[in-house]
């Protein structure tokens, strides 16, 4: 997905109060930074959709937490 195509849908999944859509799209967005060897916007995305995941109660939250303890950005959590 293209990084403008990515913004848009970002922007209508908040428009949409799509919580499931947004945990997978801040997702993808981490794995896209991941890909380009930006760690700081990684682990911004991947904190959005680990929050989206919380808020929604939506089963990626346990993964997206064991990422970002591993990489030293949250305490790992028992789910």
């Amino acid at each position: 997905m293209q990084r403008d195509e990515l913004d848009q849908a970002l922007l209508a999944a908040h428009a949409d109060h799509d919580i499931a859509e947004l945990v997978r799209l801040y997702t993808v967005a981490a794995e896209t930074a991941e890909a380009d060897d930006d760690v700081e916007a990684a682990n911004f995305f991947l904190t959005h959709a680990f929050v989206f995941a919380l808020e929604g109660g939506a089963p990626e939250a346990a993964p997206l937490n064991q990422r970002l303890a591993a990489r030293g950005c949250a305490k790992l959590l028992e789910f």
